[in-house]
């Protein structure tokens, strides 16, 4: 029972459970007792669907659509995951049985003790889902001898969401040769995709052919061992972000095994894009990576020069006149789910009203985490493509992050959070280089620090100006809003594509 409906008194028990796939919805009824909660419905990992239920004497039910807007986009199903139901299951309820709903989701209603749990997945096939079927797929993919497709596959962040560098590529390339297909590998049908693009769902028998019959594959995480790679096909690996922290084989206490894996994997890819020379020098390191560095800068970086900010804050919903604050850290290896290492809710609260918080959690935690809700702070770790966020921010708050080598393209200010630093750097994972000694911007270690010097960042920027331009030179040499041209049009001319 959601804590609303136990603070006005009110008791709902759900004996009803429907799917009108023609909807597409949740239909749930049930009895009540007490006045009606203004909203009844599932709440799952930041994501919740929930509607205002009808009551009909001593009776209520509510219709909960399974398509809805994020961000003012367009109309999507809702994440793939566990959502846990805000009233009780009557015992005698009949569950309906498991449905697929083409093209949006599956659904699978169980009971967990009194509370009804719906189970959404990504809508594969009967043919499709399952370790049985996916093996067959594997071994069918892996025997195929494909035609080569002119076509470019692209994944971002294992399919979680359309964004980052394989997202600008798509967009040079569509305007340069919208002729060529692009389709985009998506966890499940809650992912946007760009104009033009094909979404195919991981898993699927289109998934498998397409992944097996492009020429070009484009990621920016690894491919993972069920990728054979076919004589035809290039991947380019984009990766995403320059590295203050250690990776791949430059971990502490790397073991065998995962040694192993880095480097069959890095023996993958055929082209590794990197933002500058330092960025080329640590993964050629990291990853035993022997092949093609393009040293072209970041194509996620171009929108920070081309893009619309005011577009972008009309989509998050900010009014004019208010001071934009981005809290991005990294995550943590030993606290997979936790994002809030500042406490959000109360640095907007000392900030005030002529700042909005916006938070966006690592890649990582977007699946395990839960969304912060407070006054003055839009949790934005659901957002597509955190790009647009550098946009519209007027200054960055980080620790670890690669978003750190991102948002001095902007030349705004950005203040280093750090209360965990020397466990971080000692225990955890450790870095390239000192961070204290070059940071072009303040460290700091607590929450008062970090709010007079964000009141204070006009006139503590000059006291940063010259570490600031010796970043940029360092770091951001190539990053001019026109990489991912570049990249598209050293990928034609070398004949890689088209």
């Amino acid at each position: 029972m959601t804590s609303e409906a136990t603070a006005t008194g009110s008791s709902l028990v759900i004996d009803s459970v429907e799917v009108d796939a023609a909807g597409p919805s949740i239909l749930l009824g049930g009895t009540f007792v007490g006045p009606l909660p203004s909203e009844v419905g599932f709440t799952g990992s930041r994501e919740r669907l929930a509607a205002q239920p009808v009551a009909d004497g001593a009776r209520w039910s509510v219709t909960l659509p399974l398509l809805s807007s994020h961000w003012r986009g367009p109309l999507l199903p809702p994440r793939s995951g566990r959502y846990v139901g805000s009233a009780m299951v009557d015992e005698h309820t009949v569950l309906p049985a498991s449905q697929l709903i083409t093209g949006v989701t599956r659904i699978t209603f169980v009971r967990d003790g009194h509370s009804l749990i719906a189970r959404l997945a990504s809508p594969l096939l009967d043919r499709e889902r399952g370790p049985l079927q996916q093996a067959a797929l594997e071994a069918d993919y892996r025997s195929t001898d494909y035609e080569p497709l002119d076509a470019v596959f692209f994944e971002s962040f294992f399919g979680r969401n359309a964004s980052c560098n394989p997202l600008a590529i798509d967009r040079a390339l569509a305007e340069q040769r919208p002729d060529i297909q692009r389709y985009w590998s998506v966890a499940d049908a809650s992912v946007e995709v760009p104009p033009g693009a094909i979404a195919i769902m991981e898993g699927s028998a289109e998934w498998w052919r397409i992944r097996g019959s492009a020429r070009l594959i484009v990621v920016n995480d690894w491919l993972r061992k069920r990728y054979a790679k076919r004589s035809y096909q290039t991947v380019l690996q984009t990766w995403h972000g320059t590295m203050l922290k250690r990776l791949a084989l430059s971990r502490r206490r790397q073991g065998v095994r995962s040694a192993v894996a880095t480097l069959r994997e890095s023996r993958r890819w055929n082209i590794l894009l990197a933002q500058n020379d330092y960025s080329r020098k640590v993964f050629r390191r990291a990853y035993g990576y022997l092949g093609q560095v393009w040293e072209d800068g970041y194509p996620r970086d171009d929108v920070l020069l081309t893009g619309d900010p005011a577009a972008v804050r009309h989509r998050l919903g900010i009014p004019d006149g208010v001071t934009v604050l981005l809290y991005a850290p990294t995550w943590r290896d030993d606290h997979p789910d936790q994002v809030d290492h500042l406490d959000v809710a109360r640095f907007a609260e000392e900030l005030g009203p002529e700042y909005v918080t916006l938070i966006r959690g690592h890649s990582r935690t977007l699946l395990p985490g839960e969304n912060v809700r407070a006054a003055g702070v839009i949790d934005v770790t659901g957002y597509p493509d955190i790009s647009q966020l550098f946009l519209v921010a007027d200054a960055l708050v980080t620790d670890y992050s690669s978003v750190m080598f991102d948002f001095t393209v902007t030349g705004k200010p950005l203040f280093f959070f750090t209360p965990d630093l020397e466990h971080y750097r000692e225990v955890l994972r450790g870095f390239y280089f000192d961070l204290i000694a070059v940071a072009p911007g303040p460290v700091v270690s607590t929450l008062e620090e970090l709010v007079v010097l964000v009141r204070q960042r006009s006139e503590i920027a000059p006291g940063f100006a010259a570490r600031y331009a010796a970043w940029r030179s360092r770091f951001n040499p190539r990053d001019d809003g026109r990489a991912a041209e570049r990249v598209v049009v050293r990928l034609l001319a070398e004949g890689y594509i088209g």
